[in-house]
């Protein structure tokens, strides 16, 4: 069995946070290249769920979908990049994997840029882990504390995934009467 009293200080694992001066890296309209003539094989993608899978190119796909490099794949019909399709114009989504893929979309820079320029110091420190676009994207669509209203009622229960500024505006409250 490990124990935390085993580690020595040089084994202490942390989480790598981005300096001040590094670059942010953000997405482009660039067709998945890395620079080169060699294609990019691998995604990252947003693992967690159970139908819907989203790629860090920005492409939504079904969980069947997914290739074993990670990616969407593309010639798949279903296979949708950039998709708002559950998204509001408040920047609010009721599904997590559309709210990671309309974040994603290279025309979401200056708000995510505004997003980020405006953190609070409990964001800054969230942000600060956070290397490129899609980390920031998966950051944002989380429910966050923004999207509650009491306890475990939502401002609005049918869009709780937000990557904007604004948190979901003050709806009716699911149950209540």
């Amino acid at each position: 069995m490990f124990m935390v009293d085993d580690l020595t200080d040089n084994e202490i694992k942390t989480v790598p946070m981005r300096r001040l001066d590094q670059e942010f890296v953000w997405h482009s309209l660039r067709e998945d290249s890395n620079g080169t003539d060699v294609k990019v094989t691998t995604c990252r993608n947003s693992v967690q769920g159970k139908v819907l899978i989203v790629d860090d190119k920005g492409y939504v796909c079904s969980r069947t979908d997914v290739l074993s490099s990670g990616c969407c794949d593309t010639t798949s019909e279903n296979t949708k990049r950039y998709s708002c399709e559950t998204c509001k114009e408040n920047n609010c989504c009721s599904i997590y994997e559309y709210c990671i893929s309309c974040c994603l979309h290279p025309d979401k820079k200056n708000l995510l840029q505004s997003v980020l320029g405006k953190a609070s110091e409990t964001f800054n420190v969230l942000f600060a882990s956070v290397t490129d676009h899609f980390e920031l994207c998966l950051a944002k669509c989380r429910t966050s504390s923004q999207s509650v209203q009491h306890e475990n009622s939502y401002r609005d229960p049918r869009a709780k995934h937000c990557y904007g500024e604004a948190p979901p505006v003050t709806g009716e409250v699911v149950g209540a009467s």
